[in-house]
């Protein structure tokens, strides 16, 4: 019985040895850090160097002088970037792998045997790169990020004006819900200019507000007004005054962009109505016209709970080539947006599952889903 699983084990090392076969021999591993970039090339000790732009450039012309065809590295941090371009560059295909899925290695725990191992499971073929658009969609996307950074915390600040109205037992943004629309902006920026009367301050606002709010606004202006919370509510207001100059630049080199990726693009057949943004309106100039020429004249805001620039910022996380993914099901998958696979006969177990986080795509189809699902006149809604 023994001699019998010995022959069964050597049998089942031999066929596991005939199918992993080395595919990719002019391949190297590298493990970034913050100071220090470890390259591992078959047949070589391992090679390190400084993080600093004459270290990044050693190390590609080191992958050059050995004729490293394809490289493997690790998404850590940001401390990528600056690694990945340079390689890019150097016409070298690089893989950006997600740590997870080397992580679970025994003993594996130095950059020098990190760099090696992933290497080693490049040359195999076992490693599967992460999804980088290209160079311009690459910028598209960090000014639509920061932009968007830019309206949370700005955001922040409106909360801050709220906060001291509050203290100061003012109600206004119980009553108007969007303070910083045209009607609550006007009344706060009397109150901050020293306007004391409620009557006064409810000539500010629109019409249909004086029609049917009247009586709740002139309430809402009775407090104690305090020289603190003024003061804290005026800066405030400057801060977010300073966002939205700051979300008005994002929007100048966005529309440079964008004009930029489409100067070589035909003339349109067709032009579509846009359809408006209700908020946070982007100020690009022809927006519609520009998405257009950028998606071919296919105009995806014909479908329900799409605009342009819901559109822009799409496109910005997918890029515009959707074929990187085999199906829609791995494009779902990849969005985080696929439901986690908990076998049945787990049942029984106890413990918490961990659930999957949608990335920055997946998030805005979820955005999309809910706005649709809100909607009063789709039928899609109703489904």
């Amino acid at each position: 019985m023994a001699k019998l699983q010995n022959k069964i084990s050597k049998c089942a090392s031999k066929s596991t040895q005939a199918l992993l076969e080395r595919i990719k021999l002019k391949a190297a591993g590298i493990d970034i850090g913050s100071e220090l970039i470890f390259i591992a090339i078959m047949g070589q000790m391992v090679k390190s160097f400084t993080t600093y732009t004459s270290g990044i450039q050693e190390a590609v012309n080191c992958l050059k002088e050995n004729g490293i065809t394809t490289v493997a590295m690790e998404a850590t941090g940001i401390y990528w970037f600056p690694v990945y371009e340079a390689i890019e560059e150097a016409g070298i295909e690089a893989y950006v792998v997600n740590g997870g899925h080397v992580k679970n290695v025994p003993g594996r725990k130095t950059d020098v045997l990190d760099s090696e191992w992933l290497r080693e499971l490049h040359t195999y073929g076992l490693l599967r790169s992460s999804f980088i658009p290209r160079e311009d969609i690459r910028k598209l996307r960090y000014y639509i990020r920061l932009r968007n950074d830019h309206i949370g915390v700005g955001a922040s600040y409106i909360q801050h004006i709220q906060k001291n109205f509050d203290a100061m037992n003012l109600k206004l943004h119980n009553v108007i819900s969007d303070i910083m629309g045209k009607s609550g902006q006007r009344v706060v920026r009397a109150i901050l200019a020293g306007e004391r009367c409620p009557e006064t301050l409810l000539k500010l606002c629109s019409p249909d507000i004086q029609k049917n709010k009247a009586v709740q606004v002139l309430k809402s202006l009775e407090g104690n007004y305090r020289q603190e919370y003024l003061f804290g509510a005026k800066q405030a207001l400057e801060m977010w005054e300073i966002y939205q100059q700051k979300i008005v630049e994002c929007d100048r080199e966005i529309e440079k962009l964008l004009k930029e990726m489409t100067k070589d693009k035909n003339e349109l057949v067709k032009l579509s109505p846009p359809k408006q943004i209700r908020h946070h309106k982007p100020e690009i100039k022809d927006l519609h016209l520009l998405m257009m020429k950028l998606t071919d004249n296919k105009d995806a805001t014909q479908i329900a709970g799409i605009n342009d620039y819901t559109l822009l910022q799409l496109v910005s996380e997918t890029g515009l080539d959707l074929l990187k993914w085999p199906s829609e099901k791995h494009f779902t998958s990849w969005l985080g947006l696929a439901p986690s696979a908990n076998s049945s006969g787990k049942q029984g177990k106890k413990g918490r599952k961990k659930k999957r986080k949608p990335n920055e795509a997946g998030k805005i189809f979820k955005q999309i889903a809910m706005n649709v699902g809100n909607g009063k006149y789709c039928a899609l809604a109703g489904f």
